[in-house]
């Protein structure tokens, strides 16, 4: 191993204790682990704690913000980036570690199992709702987060390397009302960055893009194949720009 930490895992929570520590138990396999925790009120503190020292604690109101806060306090070469509702299986813990030994690349891929309560939903995710594979492993300083409040921008610096082939398990959803209440908290957030942008679109374009991320995630990204899972995905996928649009027309921001 090189001197100091070779390899950081890296978490954003807020309030998560119900579900850090499962996440955590996963994560031995890293040099250094790194939890930063945003504006959390419940154990969630006590539980990271248990695990490492390298607690961070504050406030932010952008993700993006909040992402590259997290990853600028790693001290890793590289740093592997989880949501606290994901896992860790083995077999993925052992290909992370293989690649950081041997990859010439700056960046990889990792696919995702996504699961909706007991049930694995693996067709259909994508058009900012759900995601089939993300950026998860990257060396220090070749990826930065956009300032948006839901699904920042991402930009690179460095060359990407092959997608991983196992998978990282996902916990997306309870169940359909958990999925609608994402939906809302999501499409609020997205009106929120419309609104500061200055450019909310026009109802007209956002409807078209309703149909245009339905058809992407229920056909193209084979969404029938879950039946009315499928159905779900592919609905809400075209109602996040639709309902984001509508939100940032109508409504105001909430105070700070």
């Amino acid at each position: 191993m090189t001197e100091g930490p070779k390899l950081s895992a890296v978490i954003s929570v807020h309030n998560e204790g119900h579900q850090l520590a499962a996440c955590l138990d996963t994560l031995d396999f890293a040099d250094e682990l790194v939890v930063l925790l945003d504006k959390c009120t419940d154990d969630s503190k006590d539980i990271a704690l248990k695990y490492t020292d390298r607690v961070i604690e504050g406030a932010w109101k952008i993700e993006g913000e909040r992402r590259n806060t997290a990853i600028e306090a790693c001290n890793g070469e590289w740093v592997f980036e989880i949501d606290a509702d994901e896992r860790v299986p083995s077999r993925l813990a052992e290909e992370i570690r293989r690649t950081v030994n041997q990859t010439k690349s700056d960046w990889h891929e990792i696919l995702v199992d996504n699961y909706i309560g007991d049930r694995l939903v693996r067709w259909g995710w994508g058009a900012s709702f759900g995601k089939a594979a993300y950026p998860g492993l990257f060396k220090k300083g070749v990826k930065k987060w956009g300032m948006q409040r839901v699904h920042p921008n991402l930009e690179w610096s460095g060359e990407k390397g092959p997608m991983l082939n196992h998978r990282l398990t996902h916990y997306v959803d309870r169940d359909i009302s958990d999925m609608i209440k994402r939906l809302d908290n999501y499409s609020t957030a997205r009106a929120k960055d419309l609104r500061q942008s200055g450019d909310i679109g026009t109802l007209a374009n956002n409807v078209r893009r309703f149909f245009s991320r339905f058809i992407k995630c229920y056909f193209f990204r084979k969404g029938y194949r879950e039946s009315g899972y499928g159905l779900l995905i592919a609905i809400c996928a075209g109602l996040f720009p639709l309902l984001s649009h509508i939100k940032a027309a109508s409504e105001t921001d909430e105070p700070a």
